[in-house]
């Protein structure tokens, strides 16, 4: 098979975890007979620098024209640090994701057999974990109105959903639903918020074309706690924008490491697979960064093109790096810790 793929490194650690991606699917390429052509882009604080634009429309060009995207992180401490700036990296991430269409965010959180006590939840909570979110992505309080008034005394962000915009997300969390337990939980805030009375109905309409499937509707301060109680009781969970990113940063630690864990963002016409994880600009140019979450995303980009194998042998590969110490500082407990480029070396040999 032959994958046109554009590749968005992006800020930070961006370039550094992307080059062992890169490593690996080369590897996999040439193990199982593809070719992977690999167009390079700027998105981000990189590509304000450039163009002063941190989403271009060459940058979208590249991703329209492209089977997938492998994107890496935006974001920048001078930007952070000047509530006054105009043009901010994260805009090109929503910008990206409103354009390409990506209204689905899938961010799955496991566990791995020899990371289990590296988790700051007690073993016998997490051991079975195996959950998926799927968070709205291209509407909600990120793209409502919003403004100051009263001599910018006041401020306001609105949170806005359509029934449609509800329906499309929530149909794959109902077909995701169906190729694992049967268990979907949509996640709101009935008891307040219109727009989650919104989302509960919608939902519940639905429910008849998903026979099979076991909904429960839960609150999203619930589901904060229960996360940390009894994760592994969750399977596949469907939410709003805003409550889906603070629930799965929330769910991401149950890891051990933020490191570790991969996300796809779809649409109807475009994938983009990122790392979950920022684009840490302490860690920025030193070779220390966990590189595995993003070549886990590569996995998964894999498995969305149908070839199982593949990314089997990504995940297995990872796995063994676990097992047998290849890991980074943030890892390595003090024990000899391996540069980011060592990893991406080593894995890519053992493909």
């Amino acid at each position: 098979m032959e994958l046109n793929i554009a590749l968005l490194a992006g800020d930070g650690i961006g370039p550094e975890v992307i080059d062992q991606a890169v490593k690996v699917s080369n590897a996999v390429a040439k193990k199982y007979n593809h070719e992977i052509n690999w167009t390079p882009a700027l998105t981000g604080a990189a590509a304000i620098d450039a163009v002063g634009e941190p989403y271009p429309d060459e940058t979208h060009d590249v991703c329209v024209a492209a089977d997938a995207v492998l994107f890496g992180a935006i974001g920048h401490p001078r930007f952070d640090n000047d509530p006054s700036a105009k043009v901010r990296p994260e805009q090109g991430l929503l910008k990206m994701r409103q354009k390409l269409g990506l209204f689905a965010n899938v961010r799955p959180t496991f566990t791995f057999p020899s990371l289990i006590d590296k988790s700051p939840l007690k073993r016998e909570r997490i051991e079975g974990t195996d959950l998926v979110f799927l968070r709205e992505l291209t509407s909600g309080v990120y793209f409502g109105e919003r403004g100051r008034k009263d001599d910018n005394n006041t401020a306001f962000d609105t949170m806005t959903y359509t029934r449609e915009e509800i329906q499309r997300l929530a149909k794959k969390g109902f077909e995701l639903a169906m190729t694992r337990t049967k268990k979907l939980c949509c996640v709101d805030k009935a008891n307040v918020l219109e727009s989650s009375r919104l989302w509960r109905e919608t939902v519940q309409a639905m429910e008849k074309d998903y026979p099979e499937v076991t909904v429960s509707y839960e609150f999203v301060d619930a589901v904060a706690m229960r996360l940390v109680q009894w994760p592994s009781d969750y399977d596949v969970l469907i939410t709003e924008n805003l409550f889906g990113d603070i629930l799965t940063d929330e769910a991401s630690v149950i890891s051990g490491s933020m490191g570790l864990m991969p996300s796809a963002s779809v649409g109807t016409d475009n994938k983009l697979y990122e790392p979950i994880h920022g684009s840490y600009p302490q860690a920025a140019g030193k070779d220390i960064a966990n590189p595995l979450a993003t070549i886990l995303s590569a996995a998964m980009m894999f498995e969305d093109f149908g070839l199982t194998d593949e990314a089997k042998a990504v995940r297995d590969v990872v796995n063994k790096s676990l097992a047998e110490k290849i890991v980074t500082e943030d890892l390595a407990d003090g024990a000899k810790s391996y540069k980011t480029s060592e990893v991406g070396d080593w894995l890519a040999e053992n493909i």
